[in-house]
């Protein structure tokens, strides 16, 4: 199964090296965060500052997207397989391969005992990445090309400035004039609102995130006012916070000079719940974000909504079978069953991400089920890889969706008949940036001669159907 376009694929593929050329460390306490979530980093695998280039252990964030990789001690090669693309990286060579085709790396990657690092820069042009760099923590953050649409996650380290570099869209020596910058001269909560008060036309950019629960709200083009610090905290780094103490939904209000190109003020709510939001500016001076949207009345009558995603489809067909069928068409079948077989269940209303050969982006499928408070998430597909493997596994990322992982997973093992390969964790898109329980299901091996003789069965289908018909069911309590 294709689980990311060919620049995720990049990002993930380089992500599979780990540590540091020759040089010194950036100092203690280094760390990484990718779309807000810290990652844990081993002793020998930290942030470096070699001759003034950040260096990046690639390895710790290609696991936290997942792909199959091959290190081959000998040829020191790492081999990265998704689907159908291939890709092959060499240490301390300048060039990696793509299918067998030449792709030019700035610089080539580095081993030190068993860990290799690449530039950042790398992989801030090569993987499209948003890249920021805070220099008193030796801290980095990476927020994933699709991020930030208004429901994704995105780094929020709050403080510290962003000195990723240019974005590849060509430079204006006006851009930061702070003439030309908007001045936020207020930032308050009140009445479960965080409100915002600047002196010129700004259009925010606000987004969800998730363990822990906040809502980021970037404001470029924006500068601290001259005066903020005389009424409001502000360190001499440009960060400061202040402490919500009464509404139960939110905890803490932080804000910094998040980037510098463009000049860009983050204001991140530290959330006790998830809640909904309105963004209300009419470009009069004063910015809201309203909290007072009730999150938990899904559909006004009380049912529950579950989003069935039928993965793929329309110009991205999936996976291949040994037989030169597409994952697209069994994973519409299967989701088409499943909506016919709940579609009477009076408490249950079903929302499908597709119910043809279309092709919704990751970031429209997630965005859709969060836009509409849904229940649950499923993701139906078919995997593949080698030929011996076989069975069925059931992923999810967050830790709010292990309870429906592990009964969709039940029904999956029984009603498939094929074998067990278990629950796993998994940062892929549909499963991290939605905000309800969700779970990506494969339901069998298209590259095994066995399970793709059944996957296109009649038999197999239906009851394979009625398995994730009777897990959403008994996991909603029905």
């Amino acid at each position: 199964m294709k689980k990311s376009s060919w620049m995720g694929f990049m990002f993930l593929v380089m992500v599979m090296f780990l540590f540091p050329q020759i040089g010194h460390a950036a100092g203690g306490g280094t760390g990484i965060y990718l779309d807000g979530k810290a990652l844990e980093l081993s002793k020998n695998a930290q942030v470096q500052n070699m001759s003034g280039n950040v260096m990046i252990p690639i390895r710790v964030v290609v696991e936290e997207l997942g792909f199959n990789v091959d290190w081959d001690t000998k040829t020191r090669t790492v081999t990265i397989q998704q689907s159908d693309t291939e890709l092959k990286l060499v240490v301390n060579q300048s060039t990696a391969t793509v299918n067998g085709n030449k792709v030019s790396l700035p610089v080539a990657p580095k081993l030190m005992t068993d860990t290799v690092i690449v530039p950042i820069r790398f992989v801030s042009e090569q993987m499209g990445l948003s890249v920021g760099w805070e220099n008193t923590s030796k801290t980095v953050y990476l927020t994933s090309p699709d991020s930030g649409s208004g429901t994704g996650n995105g780094s929020d380290n709050g403080s510290g400035n962003n000195n990723g570099g240019s974005d590849g869209s060509g430079s204006d020596s006006n851009v930061n004039d702070t003439a030309n910058l908007a001045n936020v001269s207020g930032i308050s909560f009140n009445n479960n609102q965080l409100m915002i008060a600047v002196d010129k036309n700004v259009k925010p950019n606000i987004f969800k995130m998730s363990e822990p629960n906040r809502l980021v709200v970037d404001l470029p083009y924006t500068q601290f006012a001259s005066a903020f610090s005389s009424n409001q905290s502000l360190d001499s780094t440009m960060n400061g916070f202040f402490d919500v103490t009464d509404y139960p939904d939110v905890s803490k209000v932080r804000y910094a000079l998040f980037n510098n190109n463009p000049s860009t003020i983050r204001v991140v709510i530290d959330m006790n719940n998830a809640k909904n939001y309105t963004l209300i500016n009419n470009n009069d001076g004063l910015i809201i974000v309203d909290l007072n949207a009730d999150s938990n009345d899904n559909s006004g009558n009380g049912n529950k909504l579950v989003v069935i995603d039928a993965g793929h489809g329309g110009s991205d067909p999936g996976a291949s079978s040994v037989t030169k069928k597409k994952e697209k068409d069994f994973n519409l079948a299967v989701a088409l069953k499943v909506e016919k077989l709940l579609e009477n269940e009076p408490n249950i209303e079903i929302v499908m991400t597709r119910d043809s050969d279309t092709y919704p982006t990751l970031q429209e499928r997630a965005k859709l089920a969060n836009s509409i408070n849904a229940d649950i998430f499923i993701s139906i597909h078919a995997n593949a890889g080698s030929a011996t493997a076989s069975g069925v596994e059931t992923y999810y990322t967050k830790s709010d969706s292990l309870a429906l992982a592990n009964v969709m997973h039940k029904y999956l093992v029984q009603s498939s008949g094929l074998s067990d390969r278990k629950v796993r964790t998994k940062s892929l898109h549909v499963t991290r940036e939605t905000t309800m329980p969700a779970v990506l299901l494969e339901c069998g091996y298209l590259s095994n001669s066995k399970d793709d003789a059944v996957l296109f069965t009649e038999d197999f289908q239906n009851s394979v159907a009625e398995g994730i018909a009777k897990g959403i069911k008994e996991y909603l309590g029905m």
